[in-house]
């Protein structure tokens, strides 16, 4: 399926959730989250900021920032760069996400599990994301469990059409549904 199609079809439905549905959504596919190993396991994570489309990643982040140590993408030119998180050190930055301030860089070599928005993903784990290649390029020098997370629609079950660039994760949690790419 073309990535084009996805991204309009999905931002259709998107458009559609109400503010509880959305909570909702949240809510559960950060609770399935929470209960697998490579959760559990992981001190050293890398989140998102949500923006207002995406699934809401504020209250994981304040529930568990006191016991697990998140770090969040600030854009950089073409790539992402990764802060440490603190509440107090955010700044409204490019595309309008809230971004971590300082110049405390992370090496993503460091982080243990990666937490990748995404606008969709097929049952292999590969995604369409916003058309940027942000998280392609940093994802390709990660040895880290990679979690897709989403809305029940966002896990289509035709093959995406992908390039030799793009990298897949390895788990996709939604609502409903959690899906483990066999390697």
């Amino acid at each position: 399926m073309k990535k084009d199609d996805i991204r309009r079809t999905v931002r259709a439905r998107k458009s559609l959730l109400t503010e509880n549905e959305k909570a909702e959504a949240a809510q559960s596919v950060f609770d399935r989250l929470e209960q697998m190993a490579a959760f559990m396991m992981a001190d050293r994570i890398l989140m998102y900021h949500s923006l207002p489309d995406e699934l809401s990643t504020r209250d994981f982040l304040g529930k568990w920032s006191e016991r697990k140590h998140f770090f969040l993408p600030r854009v950089n030119g073409v790539n992402l760069d990764i802060l440490p998180y603190e509440q107090t050190r955010l700044h409204l930055g490019a595309f309008e996400i809230e971004e971590p301030d300082g110049n405390d860089l992370t090496d993503i070599a460091d982080i243990e599990l990666i937490i990748v928005p995404a606008v969709a993903y097929d049952r292999h784990g590969n995604r369409v994301g916003r058309g940027k290649g942000y998280y392609d390029r940093m994802l390709a020098g990660s040895r880290a469990t990679k979690v897709g997370v989403g809305y029940d629609f966002q896990l289509i079950d035709d093959a995406i059409d992908t390039d030799s660039h793009d990298v897949p994760v390895d788990i996709v949690i939604t609502q409903s549904h959690t899906v483990i790419r066999r390697r």
